[in-house]
């Protein structure tokens, strides 16, 4: 039985984060307290998480962080896209086509663009499922180290052709 959940940090229970760590911590290995360190410092309460059980085991996740863009002098919020991973055990079988629909749906649901930064070799990935690469003068990333690609989920295309977007990443 295949079901997606998505929930804010604040309505995750205690042993719904630890697994969300060991899930996290297949792909980048640092262990589990330095994933959970990292989640008290970097995920606010009104965050959410994406998360696709088959039967009750987690084998996928992402994070959509609710973070703040300034246009102008205008700040709007978008969703920053964090973290999409699935279980090695559970890779090579779509399941990350599944987890991204359901991802857009919470985006488009949402009523806010989401953004995410990526290697070359993901861009292609993404671009199935309507994300657009945003040319370097386009954007920038103000309060975090930035050096890859860019890439905008924007349902409305209200924000895709306008040039000068800052992203927050903490704000």
């Amino acid at each position: 039985m295949i079901r997606l959940v998505s929930k804010s940090s604040k309505k995750l229970s205690k042993s719904e984060l630890k697994n969300i760590c060991f899930l996290k911590d297949e792909e980048w290995k640092h262990g589990i307290k330095s994933q959970q360190s990292w989640f008290k410092k970097n995920v606010k309460t009104k965050d959410l998480h994406n998360c696709f059980y088959i039967k009750k085991k987690l084998i996928g996740y992402t994070l959509l962080r609710k973070r703040t863009l300034k246009i102008s002098l205008k700040k709007k919020e978008y969703l920053l896209f964090d973290s999409l991973v699935i279980s090695k055990k559970f890779r090579k079988r779509r399941f990350s086509s599944i987890m991204m629909m359901f991802n857009n749906n919470v985006i488009i649901k949402s009523k806010k663009p989401s953004f995410l930064i990526c290697g070359k070799r993901l861009i292609n990935f993404y671009k199935k499922f309507s994300w657009k690469k945003l040319s370097n003068y386009k954007f920038k990333v103000l309060d975090h180290p930035f050096n890859t690609n860019g890439m905008l989920f924007d349902y409305s295309n209200k924000y895709a052709k306008i040039k000068g977007i800052n992203f927050y990443f903490n704000k």
